[in-house]
C-alpha cells in the first residue's frame, strides 16, 4: 500500500518538475502563482456517511507555460469528525499533495475559468475511531473546477475540486456495499503572481 502510495507522490512532483521547466521558456507576468486556499471538505458515498462537514486548507504553485496549459503542484488538507455516539472523539485529519495540469481558455487573463484533472496523495491520520478508522496512505483522483481573478500581482479564486479515493482501507470497519466515496472540497483562494 505505501508504496504504490509513494509511486503517486514521485509522480506529482514530476509534473512539478517538468510544469517548473515549461515556465521558465515562457517568461511572462503571472507564469508563476503561489496561493493559500480555505475552505470546507466532506466525505461522499458510503465512507462519508457518518463523517461531518470539517475545514479544509491548502498551499498551491501553479506555473501558467502558456494561456490554455497550466500545471499545479500543491499541499493540502483537511479535518473532520465522525457523527458515531460510539465514536465521541474520532477524527479524521488528512495531509496530502496533489498534482494538477489545467486547461482555461487562452483569450481571458483578468477573469480565467479553468478544468483540471491529476493524481495525488494524502495520509488520514485516524484518532479516536478504533476497529471502524485506521491511519493510513490513500492514493486519489482529483478533478477540479473555477475561476480564478487574476490583476497585477494579486490573485484570488474560487475553486471545488472531487477526490475519488481509490483506497479506502482506512475506513475497514465501514459497510462499504454501495458506493464507494470520495472528497469534496470547496475553497476560496488568495496569493501572488510573478
Amino acid at each position: 500500500m505505501h508504496h504504490k502510495g509513494l509511486k503517486v507522490m514521485a509522480f506529482v512532483l514530476g509534473l512539478g518538475v517538468a510544469g517548473t521547466a515549461l515556465a521558465q521558456e515562457g517568461e511572462r507576468k503571472g507564469g508563476v502563482k503561489v496561493f493559500l486556499s480555505g475552505g470546507v471538505s466532506d466525505y461522499t458515498g458510503d465512507v462519508g456517511e457518518n463523517i461531518n462537514t470539517g475545514p479544509a486548507w491548502g498551499l498551491t504553485v501553479n506555473l501558467q507555460p502558456l494561456n490554455i496549459l497550466g500545471f499545479e503542484l500543491g499541499y493540502n488538507g483537511s479535518r473532520n469528525t465522525v457523527d458515531n455516539v460510539l465514536l465521541p472523539d474520532a477524527t479524521l485529519t488528512r495531509n496530502g499533495a496533489t498534482g494538477l495540469i489545467k486547461l482555461a481558455p487562452p483569450f481571458i487573463d483578468v477573469v480565467k475559468p479553468f478544468v483540471g484533472a491529476g493524481l495525488g496523495a494524502s495520509y488520514i491520520s485516524a484518532s479516536g475511531g478504533a476497529g471502524v478508522y485506521d491511519s493510513d496512505l490513500v492514493e486519489e483522483l482529483p478533478v477540479a473546477a473555477g475561476i480564478e481573478f487574476n490583476k497585477g500581482g494579486l490573485t484570488a479564486g474560487v475553486r471545488a475540486t472531487y477526490r475519488w479515493l481509490l483506497d479506502e482501507s482506512f475506513a475497514n470497519g465501514v459497510d462499504l456495499d454501495k458506493d464507494q466515496g470520495g472528497l469534496f472540497d470547496a475553497s476560496l483562494t488568495l496569493g501572488g503572481r510573478f
